[in-house]
């Protein structure tokens, strides 16, 4: 299936900030409810022990994505305490203020614009991106790899999404979960409720990105082909697929890692 960049409502510049937010938010929930991104806890954990990194800097959080959720379990699981920083081009201010606040201090956030592919010196950490890759053309999801790379960042990057059948029948079917999980979201918004019940604007286009974001995503071959020229001694990457123990998902990672300095 070739890829399509086709547009993705939520990254118009143009698109209203409410809209926005009420998206990012659900699907936030929608990945920490159904842990989606459980699969590659141990190679998180992994990652960050090797690089000796304790902090990581979340890129593209939108609204909040799975990071609290897996800074949690790495805790609990792994023995590992991470401060997390959430980052993105367009901030959801409200939802990482919301979560810093439920947190507490091990989560920060980044008010000001980030740009995942010229990242601030002054913000450090080792970076992660969950479902946010496909938003950008080649040219610029090589650049975020080729910055971590010239930096000598760790970077993981992770896609529960799929350019497949599989994955399109899902986020068809996506306006039924948003019906159920939107009572659940935080933070509790009125026209949350009005945008989905009452005129369901919120579902159609949380269904439509969907399958525009199947549609885009890398396959392991095309992240292979970006990696290819970034290559030396003191780094290396790791690039596959885990599996889901429960859901009929699969997420995609290509994992960047420098050599601990002695």
């Amino acid at each position: 299936m070739k890829r399509l960049h086709l547009l993705e409502f939520e990254d118009q510049p143009w698109f209203p900030s409410l809209l926005r937010d009420l998206m990012t938010d659900l699907l936030g929930a929608t990945i920490e409810l159904g842990r989606l991104y459980s699969p590659v806890l141990p190679l998180l954990a992994g990652a960050l022990r090797e690089t000796g990194e304790r902090a990581i800097l979340d890129m593209c959080s939108g609204g909040g994505g799975p990071v609290p959720g897996l800074r949690r379990r790495l805790r609990k699981d792994h023995d590992l305490d991470v401060h997390v920083c959430l980052s993105d081009f367009y901030p959801n201010v409200g939802a990482f203020e919301h979560i810093a606040s439920r947190e507490g201090q091990g989560v920060t956030f980044e008010a000001a614009p980030v740009d995942a592919t010229q990242v601030p010196s002054a913000l450090p950490g080792f970076r992660t991106m969950f479902s946010c890759l496909h938003h950008f053309q080649p040219a610029q999801a090589e650049a975020i790899l080729r910055d971590a790379f010239e930096r000598r960042r760790g970077i993981g990057i992770f896609e529960v999404t799929e350019r497949t059948p599989l994955g399109l029948a899902q986020a068809l079917m996506s306006p039924i979960p948003v019906v159920f999980l939107t009572p659940f979201v935080r933070p509790l918004r009125l026209s949350r409720f009005a945008l989905t019940y009452l005129l369901p604007l919120v579902p159609a286009l949380f269904m439509f990105d969907g399958i525009v974001s199947n549609l885009r995503t890398y396959t392991q071959d095309e992240l292979r082909a970006m990696t290819a020229p970034l290559q030396r001694a003191d780094y290396r990457w790791e690039i596959g697929q885990a599996r889901h123990p429960i859901l009929p998902t699969r997420v995609s990672y290509v994992i960047g890692l420098p050599a601990r300095a002695a």
